[in-house]
């Protein structure tokens, strides 16, 4: 199929890899954009050095192109935005900060640039910055989350009626009759991030790509809202982070109870209970940890079936 996103992004099939921290190399980017979507690294969980690395071992794997996922807090950002021009990076998607800010140096150099929103009103202000795409993300997303706990059927075509600038649907999708039923919401293109957690060429820990396709309808909860909201599975550590939000913690005891690397001990390094197991509400529907070429063929054969047969009739 062919529509703006596929044009914008130059891909064959507007399904977009998230840039999730831990789990998106060049391994994964490559993959998915060799097969037809847009593979993205992510940046958030890489030292400038790394990035580096990934960047060129991922042009390396593919000549399609492929995306990088920038959260503007990151605290070496300016020299992750180096690397970027330095290695002629085609597509970029900010996250988690105000795009005014980075967006005119990235489109001076020619860069596509992409901002992740929680709401119709940061969607506007993006389009102002010059952005060329949004990424709605609704509240069943995994990882950090928006304060306004929008859902995704909400969300989308509140995005599409903001603006004018094509939208891509974020939040509880892994199936390709998910990914129709954002298109019908107003969506142009679907970003995935759970469903390519459980892939082979995910960089992310097998116990904790297993964790997630065994995980239960319920089995996430966004939490940690005092500081910044984050969708994870429960285990030791979210308890003990739930006991103290219902206690009245303050922000500072939340802090030091999430102290450093927390997100790495569980997802890079495994370990599952006092890790921080970031992944979105859709883990429940994922049974099975699959390559990445397969995802893709199966979520176009599964669009194309629910867009021949919508009812889902037999």
């Amino acid at each position: 199929m062919t529509n703006r996103i596929t044009r914008l992004f130059k891909i064959d099939f507007p399904l977009i890899q998230a840039g999730m921290i831990w789990a998106s190399g060049w391994k994964l980017a490559s993959a998915v954009s060799n097969n037809g979507g847009l593979g993205t690294i992510g940046a958030g969980s890489m030292y400038p050095d790394v990035l580096h690395e990934h960047l060129r071992k991922c042009k390396a794997a593919t000549n399609k192109p492929f995306a990088v996922n920038l959260p503007l807090l990151y605290p070496d950002i300016d020299k992750h935005i180096q690397i970027i021009l330095e290695e002629k990076v085609p597509i970029v998607f900010t996250s988690a900060g105000n795009p005014t800010t980075w967006a005119p140096t990235l489109k001076n150099a020619g860069i596509t640039v992409v901002h992740v929103v929680s709401s119709s009103r940061f969607a506007q202000k993006a389009e102002q910055a010059g952005c060329d795409a949004v990424v709605a993300e609704g509240f069943e997303a995994g990882g950090h989350n928006g304060r306004e706990e929008t859902t995704s059927m909400v969300l989308i075509p509140a995005v599409k009626s903001a603006v004018k600038i094509p939208v891509i649907a974020a939040g509880g999708f892994a199936t390709g009759r998910q990914m129709l039923a954002a298109m019908v919401l107003g969506a142009e293109g679907v970003q995935m991030g759970s469903r390519f957690v459980a892939s082979e060429e995910a960089s992310s820990h097998l116990a904790f790509k297993e964790k997630v396709i065994q995980s239960k309808e319920g089995d996430t909860k966004l939490s940690l809202k005092q500081l910044t909201p984050v969708r994870m599975l429960r285990n030791q550590f979210f308890e003990q982070v739930q006991q103290a939000e219902e206690r009245g913690a303050a922000k500072e005891e939340l802090q030091q109870l999430l102290g450093r690397g927390r997100a790495k001990l569980g997802m890079f390094e495994g370990n599952l209970a006092e890790g921080e197991l970031e992944i979105g509400q859709v883990s429940s529907l994922l049974h099975e940890i699959l390559p990445a070429a397969t995802i893709v063929k199966k979520v176009r054969e599964e669009f194309e079936q629910a867009l021949e047969n919508p009812l889902g009739k037999h």
